[in-house]
């Protein structure tokens, strides 16, 4: 029996198979022609918006077969219902929003889950908007770290921004525009206002626009000029370990306690920007002056 909206196929049931399928990030002719194929193909189509995707198969001359809402508020609860579905021999390609969904989008869970059912997984790569920022940014691509969004407070936020400070990878991350201006200033005072940054949004689209400078020219700039549209964030990675010296090092933790920071994140915070151990960082930050 079949549920109201399925598609009926005459083909024998066979085992089922997960299809990630990239979309584009905002020009509409990103869409590939595999991509084209197996959403064509799909029993189910799970996506975050169905009224998003119902446009993007329309425009793609696609007659829609059903489509699950699978996003981040749904996507546990969606995985008994869609590993069904493979049981039964369908064929459910998984497309987010915009890029390859499973990458700060729905997808990871449901791979998860039919990898471990023993389900097959297949993947039809493409638009991304993280490595589309990176590589038009002009920073060192050969190794990067991939952050997506931030914790957005908290000790979590706090924590991740001093695991950064140190990181000699290009980082990439991705930022909403109403809260650019923040992060830009936490990575600013984490990884210190001359480190290069380049400002990546509306990638493919009419708007597309790189911006490159410092992560202090970033902060004015985005203090200046209302962000718009949403962001890939570059940053370049940290700069080889430096023999500093101890006034170095105590001027660097007295500037971050006095921008509210505990001994203990103030000390990881400039073990990390300095590339020096922690202990010697510690005993700096705790010494008492000779009487």
């Amino acid at each position: 029996m079949t549920e109201p909206g399925d598609r009926v196929t005459d083909r024998a049931v066979t085992p089922g198979v997960l299809v990630l399928v990239a979309t584009p990030i905002g020009n509409l002719g990103d869409l590939s022609p595999r991509a084209v194929a197996e959403l064509s193909r799909a029993d189910a189509i799970a996506c975050e918006d169905t009224r998003h995707s119902g446009r993007l198969l329309a425009h793609a001359g696609i007659d829609a077969p059903k489509l699950l809402t699978v996003n981040d508020h749904t996507e546990a609860t969606a995985v008994a219902d869609i590993l069904a579905r493979l049981g039964r021999g369908e064929r459910v390609a998984v497309v987010s929003d915009a890029g390859l969904p499973g990458v700060s989008d729905p997808g990871e869970l449901l791979v998860a889950a039919a990898a471990d059912s023993g389900f097959r997984v297949e993947v039809v790569p493409g638009p991304s908007a993280g490595v589309a920022g990176l590589v038009a940014s002009g920073l060192p691509a050969g190794r990067f770290v991939f952050e997506g969004f931030l914790p957005r407070k908290g000790s979590g936020r706090s924590e991740r921004l001093v695991e950064l400070a140190g990181e000699r990878r290009t980082l990439v991350l991705y930022e909403a525009p109403h809260r650019l201006a923040r992060t830009l200033a936490d990575l600013a005072d984490a990884l210190g206002g001359d480190r290069r940054v380049v400002l990546a949004r509306e990638l493919t689209k009419l708007h597309e626009e790189i911006w490159r400078g410092t992560l202090a020219d970033a902060v004015a700039r985005a203090t200046d000029v209302t962000p718009r549209g949403e962001y890939v964030v570059i940053v370049d990675g940290a700069p080889p370990p430096v023999d500093a010296t101890d006034d170095e090092l105590v001027e660097a933790l007295a500037q971050a306690v006095a921008a509210g920071r505990s001994t203990r994140d103030a000390t990881a915070l400039v073990a990390g920007r300095f590339g020096v151990p922690k202990r010697r960082v510690y005993d700096l930050a705790t010494r008492r002056p000779a009487p």
